[in-house]
C-alpha cells in the first residue's frame, strides 16, 4: 500500500510494509543519493512484518519530485515532521530510522516527534577524510534508545571512530567489509547476502528489546 502525504516541504510517499499483527511501526527513509530500493531498506521491509512490525518506507518530497540531489538538512526536517502524522497514525509506537541523512534526520527530530526509538542505517558520522567535522551531536543527542547500523570499512565513519556510547545511548551493529552501502569486496569472508542477514539479525533483535 503506497500513500503521498502533503509536507510544507512537497508531497512525501510513505510504501506500506504491514505486519499481521502489529505492535510497532518501524519509518525508515532512505539517504541523500538513493531511495527506498536500497538493499538493505528493502531487507527489513521484508523481514521485519513476521515480527509484529510495520515497515513504512519513506520517500522525501524531493526523490518524489524526480530531483538528484537533496536539499538542506533543514528542509529534510521539515519533510519528516510533515510525514509522522501518517505515521502515528495506526495508533502504535513508531521507531524513526533512515539511512546516512536519513539517519540524520531521525535523530535530530526524534525527541521532538515523540519518536518510540531511532534506527540508524550508516550513520554518517563525518564527510569522507574529514573526521574533525563530527556528527556525534546528532547521534547522542536522540534522547531516545538507538542503534545504530555501520559497516566495518565505511568511509562516512567506521565503527571505531564512533564515541564511547554510555550506558542507554546507542548500542551498534558492526557489518564486517560493509562499505557505507554495506557492500562487502568479493575478498570479503562474507557475502552480501550473510552482510544482510546480520543487518536484519541485528535489528529484530534489537527491536526484540524494546517495550
Amino acid at each position: 500500500m503506497t500513500e503521498t502525504v502533503e509536507t510544507d516541504a512537497g508531497p512525501a510517499r510513505i510504501t506500506w510494509r504491514p505486519a499481521k499483527r502489529p505492535r510497532l511501526v518501524l519509518a525508515v527513509s532512505h539517504g541523500a543519493g538513493g531511495g527506498i530500493e536500497a538493499p538493505d531498506l528493502r531487507a527489513l521491509a521484508a523481514a521485519l512484518p513476521a515480527h509484529g512490525v510495520s515497515v513504512a518506507l519513506v520517500e522525501q518530497p524531493w526523490r518524489v519530485a524526480g530531483k538528484k540531489l537533496a536539499p538542506a538538512p533543514k528542509t529534510l526536517d521539515t519533510g519528516w515532521r510533515g510525514l509522522w502524522p501518517a505515521l502515528t497514525a495506526p495508533g502504535l509506537p513508531v521507531i524513526s530510522g533512515g539511512r546516512s541523512a536519513g539517519a540524520r534526520v531521525a535523530c535530530r527530530t526524534a525527541t521532538e516527534l515523540g519518536a518510540h526509538a531511532v534506527l540508524a542505517l550508516s550513520f554518517p558520522l563525518h564527510p569522507p577524510g574529514k573526521p574533525e567535522k563530527s556528527r556525534a551531536d546528532e547521534l547522542l543527542g536522540a534522547g531516545v534508545p538507538t542503534l545504530v547500523v555501520q559497516g566495518g570499512n565505511d568511509p562516512f565513519g567506521r565503527p571505531a571512530e564512533f564515541p564511547e556510547a554510555s550506558e542507554g545511548t546507542y548500542d551498534m551493529v558492526e557489518v564486517p567489509y560493509g562499505d557505507h552501502g554495506f557492500a562487502v569486496p568479493k575478498r570479503a569472508e562474507i557475502t552480501r547476502q550473510q552482510a544482510l542477514d546480520l543487518i536484519t539479525e541485528g535489528v529484530v533483535k534489537w527491536v526484540g528489546s524494546l517495550g
